[in-house]
C-alpha cells in the first residue's frame, strides 16, 4: 500500500492534477490509455483497469501508476478495480468509465444473443456497476468526477449499429439523470461524445469511413475533450467531440411539457 496523499480540492480541474487519485477503465488502450497518460504526466496517481491485463500493465508502467484487470460487466470487478484504488493511493477523486465494443450485429439474421450482451454488458452495464462503485469512495473523498464514455451514436441514431447508439442513448441518459442527482455530495457527472475515433472499435470500418469522405477523429482530440471537460462547472453535460469544431455541451431541446 502506497502512503494516503492529501486529497486535493473535491472537484478535479485539468490544471491541478497532481495528487488526484483516478480510475481510467479501458485504459490499456486508445482513448483511455491516452487519457491516462496525460493524468500521469499532469501528476495524478492513476489506476489502469482493463480486460486486457497485460495492456493495463504496460500503460500504468510508462505513468508510474498501478493497474487491474476489470471485466467492467461485472459489478465485483468494478468494486474491487475501485478498492485497488483506494487500498493503493488512499482515496478516489476521479472515475473515467472508458471501456467499450461495438456489438457486431444488427437486429435482423445477424443477430447474435452473446455480441448483443457483451456489448450491453461493457457499454451500459459497466457504466452502470462503474458508478455504484466509485459513489461511496468519492463521497468519502468529499466529492469528485465521473466521466462517462457515450458516443455522438448516444446522440443520433447509426442505422449501422443500432444496438451500439441504443447502449450509447442509455449512458447519456443515466449521465443526465444523474447530474443533479449527485451534484450535492459533490460528485459531477460527465459524458464524453466523440465520433469516429481513431482506435480499435472502428477496427474494419475505417478504410470505409476514409472512403467515405468521413473524417476520423485522432485520439489526442479526444483527450483535449476530455481535459476541456474536467473545467466545466456544469454537470449532467454530454460534451460532443467531432473534427473541425471545439467541443462543448450538446444543447437538448427542452422537451414537451402537459397543457393544462
Amino acid at each position: 500500500m502506497t502512503a494516503e496523499i492529501p486529497a486535493p480540492a473535491n472537484v478535479v480541474r485539468a490544471d491541478r492534477l497532481e495528487g488526484v487519485v483516478a480510475l481510467v477503465t479501458g485504459g490499456g488502450n486508445g482513448i483511455g490509455a491516452a487519457v491516462a497518460r496525460r493524468l500521469g504526466a499532469g501528476g495524478a496517481r492513476v489506476v489502469v483497469a482493463d480486460v486486457d491485463e497485460d495492456a493495463a500493465g504496460r500503460v500504468a508502467a510508462e505513468i508510474g501508476g498501478a493497474h487491474v484487470r476489470c471485466d467492467v460487466s461485472l459489478p465485483a470487478d468494478n468494486q474491487r478495480a475501485v478498492a485497488a484504488a483506494v487500498d493503493w493511493y488512499g482515496r478516489l477523486d476521479l472515475a473515467f468509465l472508458n471501456a467499450g465494443v461495438v456489438s457486431g450485429c444488427g437486429l435482423g439474421d445477424d443477430f447474435d444473443l452473446s455480441r448483443y450482451r457483451l456489448a450491453m454488458g461493457v457499454n451500459l452495464d459497466g457504466v452502470v456497476f462503474g458508478v455504484r462503485a466509485a459513489i461511496p469512495a468519492l463521497r468519502a473523498a468529499g466529492g469528485g468526477t465521473i466521466v462517462a464514455t457515450a458516443s455522438m451514436a448516444g446522440i443520433v441514431g447509426i442505422p449501422n449499429d443500432p444496438i451500439y447508439a441504443a447502449n450509447k442513448h442509455a449512458v447519456i441518459g443515466l449521465v443526465r439523470s444523474l447530474g443533479p442527482e449527485l451534484r450535492p455530495s459533490g460528485i459531477k457527472v460527465q459524458a464524453l461524445c466523440p465520433s469516429f475515433a481513431d482506435t480499435a472499435i472502428i477496427g474494419d470500418s475505417k478504410p470505409l469511413l476514409e472512403e467515405m469522405g468521413f473524417p476520423i477523429l485522432e485520439v489526442s482530440a479526444v483527450a483535449d475533450a476530455f481535459f476541456r471537460l474536467l473545467d466545466s462547472d456544469g454537470t449532467g453535460e454530454c460534451w460532443f467531440v467531432v473534427p473541425g469544431r471545439e467541443s462543448e455541451p450538446f444543447t437538448f431541446r427542452r422537451a414537451p411539457g402537459p397543457r393544462v
